[in-house]
């Protein structure tokens, strides 16, 4: 298996089990993260993901996607220093 598919073989893996986590469905998820942008980086965050408890990983996805509707909603971040 070369770099590609180990990382979107992961890449469904974290989707299929943040929808469990969740109690959702995958594509509900996918949605989600499609409509706030973070598909890529997620996908991106292999390295990071892998290695670590997936629980991690999901509070991760959740302060990004958290983050995003903050930005989307016009109110200023901690992360923006205001």
């Amino acid at each position: 298996m070369n770099e590609l598919d180990k990382e979107m073989a992961f890449f469904i893996y974290l989707l299929e089990n943040c929808a469990a986590h969740r109690k959702s469905s995958a594509d509900k998820i996918l949605k989600e993260w499609d409509e706030a942008g973070i598909s890529d980086l997620v996908y991106n965050m292999y390295e990071r993901y892998h290695s670590e408890d997936l629980q991690n990983a999901f509070a991760d996805i959740e302060s990004l996607l958290a983050e995003k509707k903050q930005l989307s909603s016009g109110f200023p971040t901690q992360e923006a220093g205001i």
